[in-house]
């Protein structure tokens, strides 16, 4: 199994919805709003990083509100 982080930059006023949204895609195991230089950041788990870039690609960034997105794979679980 692959886990990865998906940091989300949200159009203003949106983060919440993009959370919302987000935790209903396959693949995702949460979803949090978060301060900093982005405002969403959500954690996902994949058979391979392809599961991870198809998730994302497929179910993420077409979510109204999406702009940038930068994925962090896990190279170690502990």
């Amino acid at each position: 199994m692959v886990y990865a982080f998906t940091a989300v930059d949200a159009a203003t006023g949106v983060a919440r919805d993009v959370c919302e949204a987000a935790r209903e895609c396959e693949g995702v195991l949460e979803a949090s709003v978060i301060s900093g230089e982005f405002d969403v950041m959500v954690e996902l788990e994949g058979s391979d990083p392809h599961d991870i870039l198809s998730t994302i690609t497929g179910e993420i960034r077409p979510l109204d509100g999406v702009g940038t997105t930068r994925t962090y794979i896990c190279l170690d679980d502990h």
